[in-house]
């Protein structure tokens, strides 16, 4: 089974239709990057309902240990440096999607953060 898991930094106090942005912007991201490096990966993730889960962390620290953990495991991330257009300030960081992946895999890493 595959899935997609995204990342979001739970300290930045963002909006609902933010949080969904951003959050957009990462899971396309990622989307993509699997598309072009292991097609049959996401063609499989589609074929079996693009499952997804949204989990948090406490801050930017947090966040890029998440994200860098998920690229020295090889899997494909997409890490999302806000625009400064509404909320927050240019160049921040708000998330990161991962795969879509091996679910075990991305479980193995991201288990112990909470749900979004």
């Amino acid at each position: 089974m595959y899935k997609q898991t995204i990342v979001v930094r739970a300290d930045l106090g963002m909006g609902k239709g933010k949080l969904a942005a951003q959050s957009s912007h990462a899971s396309l991201g990622a989307y993509k990057s699997v598309m072009r490096s292991h097609p049959d990966v996401a063609r499989a993730w589609e074929q079996e309902g693009q499952m997804k889960v949204v989990l948090k962390v406490k801050g930017e620290g947090e966040l890029l240990e998440c994200y860098n953990k998920a690229k020295a495991a090889g899997i494909p991330c997409e890490l999302i440096r806000d625009a400064g257009h509404t909320q927050i300030e240019p160049g921040t960081l708000t998330c990161f999607a991962a795969g879509p992946w091996k679910e075990s895999e991305l479980d193995a890493l991201f288990g112990k953060l909470k749900l979004l």
